[in-house]
């Protein structure tokens, strides 16, 4: 599949803020976050900030922008319509919760029930988001067991990552045992990525030229002519390829940049005083955008559409 920036942005962008503002939303209504003005102010700042950005960023994959509030009539039968659903509606019990917090100083009792509804509809919005891909039948390599967990870990970590520069940033004391769950999403998120990885090698499943046209019990199935002559939309937008040792090279950077660095910036921020640990903190979090940024654009790149069969590829 060609990977749109416009999405990827959007995955990356929206992912990120629903988990910083489900992180707030858990801890602040337990009380292990203050409701500090300037801690909320930020937080939610950015939060939303990255959540507008996302959201703003996915209509322009579409042919018509202006259209797309249609689609939120179709959640009955669309993963699309319910994200969208879903996103509208986690506005306002977040809303309700940031302004709680900013203003009246509070994010417990019932500011930390609506919090605590804001955080549980943060992980509704991503993972009907992972659902829109999920539930594809004609793409493999998102028809699989991974796909809805990695979309949840990855928000929580990277809203982790961004709560932790500011636990370090206002010297908390979340901010010496926030990090473990952090180290923690890493392994948990890195494992999850890998047996991803490992079921899109596997040769067993999907589909083959010889499914795909009912000819296999003729024998093997090659193409004799190309269905165009010229570039198509199909080609264009499903016909995306990428070389193995390519993908494999750009599955090494997302490991160790991605992963890597960043649990290392985690577990060195650990024994460091102050200014230093937000410092690492945000290295951290610098590192694992990138990475992921690389990693969803591999999500798409090593995608096959089964579309693909009747331009050339032996399995998709």
């Amino acid at each position: 599949m060609h990977p749109a920036k416009s999405v990827i942005l959007f995955t990356t962008a929206s992912g990120a803020g629903y988990g910083l503002l489900a992180w707030m939303g858990l801890l602040g209504a337990f009380g292990l976050l203050p409701a500090e003005f300037w801690l909320g102010l930020l937080g939610f700042g950015i939060a939303f900030g990255l959540v507008i950005l996302g959201l703003l960023s996915s209509t322009f994959h579409l042919g018509h922008p202006e259209r797309a509030w249609r689609a939120l009539s179709q959640w009955r039968s669309s993963w699309l319509s319910r994200e969208g659903v879903a996103a509208v509606f986690t506005f306002l019990p977040a809303g309700l919760f940031a302004l709680a917090w900013i203003f009246l100083g509070s994010n417990q009792g019932l500011a930390g029930l609506i919090g605590l509804i804001a955080a549980l509809s943060c992980i509704a919005t991503v993972a009907c988001t992972a659902m829109i891909y999920a539930s594809l039948k004609t793409i493999r390599a998102w028809r699989n067991n991974w796909t809805l967990p990695i979309y949840l870990l990855m928000a929580a970590l990277s809203g982790g990552l961004l709560l932790q520069v500011f636990l370090s940033i206002w010297r908390l004391p979340l901010a010496e045992t926030f990090p473990w769950v952090v180290l923690l999403l890493f392994v948990l998120t890195l494992a999850a990525k890998v047996l991803y990885w490992r079921e899109l090698g596997r040769e067993e499943g999907g589909s083959t030229a010889e499914s795909a046209t009912g000819l296999g019990h003729l024998g093997k199935v090659r193409l004799l002519e190309a269905p165009h002559s010229e570039s198509n939309y199909l080609m264009q937008e499903m016909g995306f390829r990428i070389a193995r040792k390519h993908a494999e090279k750009l599955r090494r950077f997302v490991v160790l940049i991605g992963f890597g660095l960043p649990f290392l910036a985690t577990l060195v921020g650990l024994a460091l005083p102050g200014s230093l640990a937000a410092a690492a903190a945000v290295i951290g979090a610098a590192f694992f955008a990138l990475g992921v940024a690389v990693e969803r654009w591999l999500f798409f790149a090593e995608a096959k559409h089964v579309v693909s069969l009747y331009y050339g590829e032996s399995r998709a």
